[in-house]
């Protein structure tokens, strides 16, 4: 049995981060029987609200739990006639230590259990899907120039995040919306301090009116901003009078131009604003939430309404709920949601949060989120009118997502398209969005006829017009570094000379030695400010410009994934190039070895009958017939190949 636990309590995630205590508890007989604590360590239970964790023969947090009192709470465990679940009997049977650590009040407790269930995810509690990886639009509002992209970090850096999207639908929609109505920046430079020498990508198709080298202003780019804030926060419609009156004042000052693309403006948002007629559901900015069970698997839904539009469903599914009651499952899902995500919890409150039943600490979350929102949130539970009918919806959901989930327990799905561009940007750090992307990759076989692959990803799909590959001159045997530093050299300056568009990211096969011979390639092109990566095969770890160590990303990473399909595609096209020299080659060793046939009269004959096999079928004739050969060469060449 493991020994007492005996450390100070940690409070990292408390209200006010006041430090608590931890009481180790050592043997009594508890509700099953076994030896867990003595009275003596009982009675020195706090009485005080808290937190205590029950673990198992190893350490492992089985249960995470909050109590008022703390000695009662615990000392229920252990109450034979207390009647308890077949769950908490097993918990109780496999426990070998309990841990308690003393908070301020109640709000603390609750907000330090939500952080420990999420950081452990006891065996025992209900578990909520984790959400990290479900993303969010952030507005970059205190830039000069705010940039607005998908990210699933959600940091308090003063923007504005709107989300969490459970689904990657309507997030697609959403930034659909933005980015066919308004031309944002997608780089990340940091304006206007750092600023690029000459417009990217962007800015020549459409997409940015390039305000990092002036050709827009800073006014003019805020006032766009502040119009994409209020289409995300659902008001749309007055927005849209205002860039009918812009319209219609920059036509009569025949600014024509700018009247045209207001127009569209205009037209995009009224589509908006016909669809939000249809989700007008009712007054007030309000969270709907209720919960769906079958067996041990449940879903929580979060409807979002914000000026009277619905504007999103959150839905997060729960599992060890199997002996939970209702109201249980319903506390654990509400707390977990605004409690348990940090940062992400507290984004966008609502003035009223309207729950399908009561929870016993709603009147303590109603202060939390009070004081985090700034203004008084309220918790209700309606038993009639249209707040009642928001409840029943959100009810009706509910059931209809766990019908359709039908027992799927997947993980959301990865970034496609220009989410994987953005994903892509921030794990990496990059200041431009990669909309095109190359990767270099090296084959040989037993270093001679070693070949050089690029593969160009555009937008996150290969973009096979833009694929390169070269027979290395060098003489480098096996040496990968060399090769890849020759294969870079020559891409880029056939880029240069060709005036063609310049990567946003280099992707190399190999480790630190073969990114820094892409570097070094590079950099004597004048070309070190374009990003690389490597990817090292077998270890899956990335080598970054500027960092010791390799980042380790997990396996199902998109960003990982993405990166090892550029890898496998560019090394599939290296030995597909490499395998069709070693053929021809082989060939024209073959036909070499016949005297008075050079390579010219060699390559006529292969161009006529497309191989070896073809000289072998062929007559005297036939083959007399070719250019430079003649009837006496011919009887030389069959009477060789036949081994006559």
């Amino acid at each position: 049995m493991a020994g007492p636990v005996n450390r100070r309590g940690d409070t990292k995630g408390t209200a006010d981060g006041k430090a608590g205590r931890a009481a180790g508890l050592g043997p009594l007989h508890a509700a099953g029987g076994r030896s867990f604590l003595t009275p003596q360590h009982l009675a020195r239970l706090p009485g005080q609200p808290g937190v205590y964790l029950f673990r198992g023969e190893g350490g492992e947090v089985l249960y995470v739990g909050k109590a008022k009192h703390l000695r009662s709470r615990v000392r229920s465990y252990f109450r034979p006639e207390a009647g308890h679940s077949v769950k908490t009997r097993e918990l109780v049977r496999r426990a070998a230590s309990v841990e308690t650590i003393v908070v301020g009040s109640e709000a603390e407790a609750l907000i330090l259990e939500a952080n420990l269930i999420k950081e452990h995810r006891p065996r025992f509690n209900i578990q909520l899907r984790d959400d990290k990886r479900y993303p969010y639009i952030k507005v970059t509002v205190r830039e000069a120039f705010p940039r607005v992209y998908v990210t699933r970090t959600v940091r308090n850096d003063g923007s504005r995040y709107f989300g969490p999207f459970t689904s990657v639908g309507p997030l697609r929609q959403a930034l659909d919306v933005v980015k066919g109505l308004y031309t944002v920046r997608s780089c990340r430079y940091d304006l206007p301090k750092e600023a690029p020498d000459r417009p990217c990508l962007d800015y020549h198709i459409g997409r940015c009116l390039a305000p990092c080298v002036g050709l827009q202003s800073a006014d003019d780019y805020r006032r766009m901003i502040g119009e994409i804030l209020r289409v995300l926060e659902g008001d749309t419609e007055s927005l849209r009078q205002e860039v009918v009156e812009r319209m219609q004042a920059a036509a009569e000052s025949l600014r024509f131009e700018e009247a045209a693309r207001l127009r569209d403006v205009a037209r995009g948002l009224e589509a908006i604003a016909r669809e939000q007629r249809v989700h007008r559901i009712g007054g007030g900015n309000r969270d709907v939430l209720a919960t769906a069970r079958d067996g041990s698997f449940a879903v929580g839904v979060v409807l979002r309404i914000r000026k009277g539009l619905l504007l999103g469903r959150d839905l997060l599914s729960m599992s060890h709920a199997e002996e939970a009651g209702e109201g249980d499952l319903l506390t654990a899902f509400t707390l977990r949601y605004y409690l348990g995500r940090g940062e992400a919890g507290y984004l966008d409150l609502p003035d009223e949060l309207l729950l399908a039943g009561p929870i016993p600490e709603g009147e303590t979350l109603g202060e939390i989120l009070s004081r985090k929102a700034g203004r008084k949130v309220r918790v209700l539970v309606p038993r009639r009118g249209e707040k009642r009918r928001l409840v029943e919806l959100a009810e009706a959901n509910a059931r209809n997502a766990l019908l359709e989930r039908g027992g799927a327990r997947g993980l959301p799905l990865p970034p496609e398209g220009e989410e994987l561009l953005f994903e892509i940007q921030e794990r990496l750090g990059l200041q431009e969005l990669p909309r095109l992307a190359v990767c270099f990759d090296v084959s040989h076989l037993q270093g001679t006829d070693t070949v050089a692959s690029v593969v160009a990803f555009q937008d996150g799909a290969p973009k096979r017009g833009r694929y390169r590959r070269m027979r290395i001159q060098g003489e480098w045997g096996n040496d990968d570094v060399r090769s890849i530093g020759e294969a870079v050299t020559r891409y880029f300056r056939r880029n240069l000379e060709e005036g063609e568009s310049l990567p946003n990211l280099v992707v190399v096969d190999g480790g630190r030695a073969q990114l820094d011979a892409a570097g070094k390639a590079l950099h004597d092109l004048g070309l070190s400010s374009v990003p690389r990566v490597a990817l090292a095969k077998g270890e899956e770890v990335l080598y970054l410009v500027g960092q010791e160590q390799p980042l380790g990303l997990p396996a199902r990473d998109p960003v990982l994934r993405f990166l090892q399909r550029m890898r496998n595609e560019a090394h599939r096209f290296a030995v597909s190039y490499n395998r069709k020299l070693r053929k021809r080659d082989t060939l024209r060793s073959r036909l070499g070895d016949v005297p008075g046939l050079g390579p010219q009269r060699q390559q006529a004959l292969l161009k006529r009958f497309g191989s070896v096999r073809g000289i072998l079928e062929a007559t005297e004739e036939e083959i007399a017939r070719t250019p430079g050969i003649g009837p006496v060469l011919a009887s030389r060449i069959l009477s060789h190949l036949r081994g006559v």
